[in-house]
């Protein structure tokens, strides 16, 4: 995976109308140069789409650092407060602006905090063309702050564009500005030593402009202390991983992250109509079954009624049915198969055809089942298995529960008719 960085121009150099270009670069996740170069935002779009994520890099001149005092808040108290702790130094309405805040230790003295303030509209616009080309997460740093800073001294850059020169100062570790300038050498570098002060002055500069500073400043010897140094995307990027301060969450995107709900739009609209069909599908079925159920409730009752219509309670026609018989075959002299007297004949029949018949020990009826206790080595394998064939053919089961210990009873449907 991949981070793609993009310096995005000033805002001053877009109003024209034209597609401004933007210098990128794609770095991998060990920090190596990819690719760079530059091209308009709108021909970014595959390496967009490609990056784990896109770090966008807003001109200083669009960016205001403040450094206000606050008070001890929690992090949704301070939002809630950041308006109005900043309302007398912006110029309108603070809910037309973005405000984003540093760590408690961002500021540079005790109880200081450096917050970011942009144009709200402008970063929607950014962040919304980014989103279009597929981008999946999103941060937005200030430039002033991703120049590389060494305590003492200065760090400066100026870029060519439309408008003429774009002008980035970083002057503290939480501080800095940019500014739009005209396209003059001479009075671009009078701007920078002037608003450095007395401090050492580090400049970045694209490869093709060195020359022509280089010239002036040996021309100059009121522009002491300014160093030229050639422009790189190694030092914007090593500044910007040193923990920059970041809009997107301020912008109310979580961790910056550009959730691109519109691709999922279609799958997510198929899913929930797949569901709807099984549910409704479920319901006709549920519904069909439980008329069969109605409707053979029903005919039970009907052939309940016609055979005992003296009966006045029913609960259980099927259970009701079967005890009527049971009781009639019994009153006919008809035994139940699961009779004693059935059971025992059975077992006797069956026992006719093993070698020694003088195997039980003890024989007791209950649960409808018959259970025996068999003497100590009078049985077999093989006349178990002889002895549970005959009883399989008078419809019997024969079930070993523990060593010796027998239980006879009618054979179950569930057996499926196997020993």
């Amino acid at each position: 995976m991949s981070t793609l960085f993009i310096r995005y121009p000033a805002k001053a150099s877009v109003d024209n109308g034209a597609a401004p270009s933007c210098a990128f670069a794609l770095v991998g996740d060990a920090g190596q140069l990819q690719q760079q170069g530059a091209a308009p935002l709108g021909n970014l779009a595959e390496l967009v789409a490609s990056a784990r994520r896109v770090v966008l890099l807003l001109a200083a001149a669009d960016v205001t650092l403040l450094q206000v005092s606050v008070p001890p808040l929690s992090p949704a108290r301070l939002k809630a407060a950041l308006p109005g702790l900043v309302e007398e130094q912006v110029l309108g309405d603070p809910a037309d602006c973005v405000l984003a805040a540093s760590g408690a230790s961002g500021g540079d003295g005790q109880g200081l905090r450096t917050i970011a303030v942009a144009q709200r509209l402008w970063l929607e616009r950014l962040v919304q063309a980014l989103q279009a080309q597929g981008a999946h997460s999103i941060a937005i740093l200030p430039a002033q702050l991703c120049l590389p800073y060494q305590p003492g001294a200065v760090a400066a850059t100026l870029s060519v564009s439309d408008a003429g020169f774009e002008l980035a100062m970083r002057t503290t570790q939480t501080g800095g500005f940019g500014m739009t300038l005209p396209a003059q050498a001479p009075a671009a570098l009078q701007t920078v030593r002037a608003l450095a002060g007395s401090e050492p002055v580090t400049l970045y500069l694209p490869a093709a402009q060195l020359a022509q500073f280089e010239a002036v400043l040996a021309s100059e010897p009121t522009l002491h202390g300014i160093t030229l140094i050639e422009d790189q995307w190694l030092h914007w990027i090593a500044a910007a991983r040193a923990g920059a301060l970041d809009l997107a969450p301020a912008l109310g995107m979580a961790n910056g992250a550009g959730r691109q709900w519109q691709r999922w739009r279609w799958p997510l609209r198929i899913a929930v109509l797949a569901l709807l069909v099984n549910v409704v599908g479920l319901n006709v079925e549920w519904l069909r079954l439980r008329r069969e159920a109605e409707t053979v409730r029903l005919s039970m009752l009907q052939i309940f009624k016609a055979a005992y219509p003296n009966e006045s309670v029913i609960l259980d026609p099927a259970a009701q049915m079967r005890k009527k018989i049971a009781l009639a075959k019994a009153q006919g002299g008809e035994a139940a198969a699961d009779e004693f007297t059935v059971l025992s004949a059975a077992l006797g029949e069956a026992l006719v055809q093993l070698p020694r018949k003088d195997i039980i020990a003890t024989l007791e009826y209950r649960e409808r089942a018959l259970f025996l206790k068999v003497k100590p080595n009078t049985v077999d394998t093989g006349a178990v298995a002889q002895l549970r064939a005959a009883l399989l053919a008078r419809k019997l089961e024969l079930i070993e529960s523990s060593a010796g210990s027998w239980q006879i009873r009618v054979l179950s449907a569930a057996s499926g008719g196997k020993p």
